[in-house]
């Protein structure tokens, strides 16, 4: 039987899709509607709590995850509308679409770290 990199890629997609799901509207809830509704103060996003939180290993792995998984969830869901669309060369896509999601995923890195 056959190798197949598809469960990698696949668990990337749904990874990426449900992280994005639960915590996207959360993120435009907070940074969008709640303080500028009042019910949160502006002070909650202010230069230092955001930098504190930025430099805390947990905030560094959520702005990781926040990038990584949808990066990856991106990267398939554009190689799968790059075939409806009826672009057939399907290596050469995939290749541009995951180099793109693995080049964010280090510049991600990159910048986390030299934070």
């Amino acid at each position: 039987m056959a190798r197949s990199h598809k469960p990698v890629i696949w668990s990337l997609f749904a990874a990426g899709g449900t992280f994005s799901a639960f915590v996207t509207p959360v993120m435009i809830l907070i940074t969008g509607l709640a303080i500028g509704f009042g019910l949160l103060p502006a002070e909650a996003l202010a230069y230092e709590r955001v930098l504190a939180f930025v430099q805390h290993p947990i905030g560094k792995a959520f702005i990781f995850l926040a990038v990584f998984l949808p990066a990856w969830h991106a990267a398939h869901r554009l190689r799968i509308t790059a075939h409806d669309f009826g672009i057939r060369a399907d290596t050469v896509v995939m290749g541009i679409c995951y180099s793109l999601a693995a080049l964010a995923t280090v510049m991600t890195v990159f910048v986390l770290l030299s934070i």
